[in-house]
């Protein structure tokens, strides 16, 4: 793999403004597994969901692990665009689950499944969308699915705190608050015999637990 400064140098600084803006405090219940590859799943209500979770992982793991994110915002802007392919390798999908044409054609877990195939790993939110930060919404599907397409996956539950406040729904104006990361320990995917419904609502206890932690 070659060396890109811009890349490293861009990194390093979102890192930084990252931190500045939110104070984030990451707690681990399990050491990661960089040799694994991994979904971490979260709690999503900032813009800046991906970036703490990514920021909170140690430097050398960053490569190998890609926000999952909308396409529709993420190819907004030329910004945006080198933010999400150059700077994090994002996957991004069009919202309502289809996978953007240009990645996936007409399989919407293509793009995903292909990064856990390469033994990287996903930060994804199974809400789907962003809520208040306060209550978590129903799962959708996209986590059990992608759980029976690659079952060897390991899944870490991330509760995100305060990242409502440094950069509300709808809003440009970024307020510094302390912010918390919170990653749980790894989730046994479906168990034999365990319905979509009942994983779902089981990850979803799972990733509630940790607002207490």
């Amino acid at each position: 793999m070659s060396f890109c400064p811009d890349k490293a140098v861009v990194r390093a600084l979102l890192v930084s403004i990252c931190r500045l803006l939110t104070g984030i405090k990451s707690r681990w219940k399990v050491l990661p597994e960089a040799q694994q590859a991994t979904i971490y799943f979260a709690n999503h209500s900032s813009h800046l969901d991906g970036l703490v979770i990514w920021a909170s992982l140690p430097t050398s793991m960053r490569e190998q692990v890609h926000p999952v994110a909308a396409a529709d915002y993420w190819e907004k802007t030329r910004l945006r665009r080198y933010l999400a392919g150059r700077i994090f390798g994002a996957v991004l999908i069009a919202r309502g689950g289809k996978a953007a044409r240009s990645e996936a054609g007409d399989d919407p877990l293509a793009p995903l499944v292909g990064v856990l195939e390469k033994n990287q790993s996903l930060i994804f939110f199974p809400e789907g969308t962003r809520g208040s930060g306060e209550n978590l919404a129903e799962f959708k599907s996209g986590l059990y699915h992608l759980t029976q397409r690659y079952p060897g996956v390991r899944l870490v539950p991330v509760w995100l705190e305060n990242l409502n406040r440094v950069l509300p729904k709808g809003s440009r104006l970024v307020v510094p608050v302390i912010c918390s990361a919170t990653f749980g320990e790894p989730l046994a995917g479906p168990e034999e015999g365990e319905t979509k419904a009942a994983f779902l609502a089981r990850a979803k206890t799972a990733l509630e637990a940790l607002s207490d932690a």
